[in-house]
């Protein structure tokens, strides 16, 4: 009796709490109310895939469906044509420079085009169904992978590709605005918007130095990577929001430069956005 008396109690060592999951519509509301602490809160928890692929898939189905809309509205549709137009137009007026064409079979060759697109929208719009959907899946891949190695050996982040895919796919919900707002606008203006920039509005060429940084002055993409910028900081578990800011929109615009250089070269570039 003795014996047991004087054996130690065992002590009950405090449970720590566990981390409460974040359901998806919680970070949807989080990522434009609070992404900070929405975040954070992911960074405990871990990434999830529906971190990314409920977002992009929202902004593919949306994409295609405003699509449809502008595509039906008969000014709308010949606006896009014209842009198309005049872009293979530029084209060709530097290969009639070049002496590679006569302006006879260039006029001819126009002609000829506009009446295969007018034809063609039907097969047109399958096609661009299926750009957006290869297109926005290949661009997520690739520019999560490119923030993920920047942030991780550049800045020495603790985070995986999984984190950078969640930090990067989640703010996408901002781009569904932003393309509801660029149809409203499109359907109100009659016009045909790539987005709400500056230089969309004042129809600046963005093949200019000028149209590009017009073209950035976008307050959807700004807020777009911001939040971004806010996610990677916490995904990286990163006690400095700044340097990421830094590493995003300059990578943002880097980039950007990059491709508008090269789209100089290639003007088949200038079909992508670039």
């Amino acid at each position: 009796m003795e014996e047991n008396l004087n054996q130690e109690v065992p002590k009950m060592s405090p449970t720590e709490p566990e981390e409460v999951e974040t359901s998806h519509t919680d970070k949807l509301v989080g990522v434009f109310s609070e992404p900070g602490n929405t975040f954070s809160q992911m960074a405990k928890t871990g990434p999830k895939t529906s971190d990314w692929i409920i977002p992009i898939l929202v902004v593919i189905l949306v994409a295609i469906v405003s699509n449809f809309i502008m595509m039906s509205n008969p000014v709308i549709k010949m606006s896009i044509m014209e842009k198309q137009l005049e872009q293979i137009e530029k084209n060709m007026d530097e290969m009639v420079a070049k002496g590679q064409l006569t302006e006879a079979q260039k006029e001819e060759q126009m002609e000829q085009m506009r009446n295969r697109m007018d034809q063609g929208m039907g097969a047109q719009m399958i096609f661009s169904v299926l750009g957006i959907v290869i297109f926005t899946f290949i661009t997520f891949f690739v520019i999560s992978g490119v923030f993920f190695l920047f942030a991780k050996f550049v800045l020495k982040g603790e985070g995986t590709y999984k984190e950078a895919m969640s930090a990067y796919g989640l703010p996408h919900y901002i781009i569904v605005i932003q393309i509801i707002v660029m149809v409203i606008l499109a359907l109100v203006m009659n016009k045909f918007f790539q987005s709400v920039s500056v230089a969309d509005f004042v129809d600046s060429d963005k093949a200019t130095i000028t149209g590009f940084l017009l073209g950035k002055l976008d307050i959807f993409s700004i807020w777009f990577y911001a939040v971004i910028s806010i996610g990677f900081a916490k995904m990286f578990k990163s006690a400095s929001t700044g340097k990421y800011f830094a590493l995003i929109f300059g990578l943002w615009i880097g980039f950007g430069l990059v491709f508008f250089f090269l789209a100089k070269a290639i003007p088949f570039l200038h079909w992508f956005g670039f």
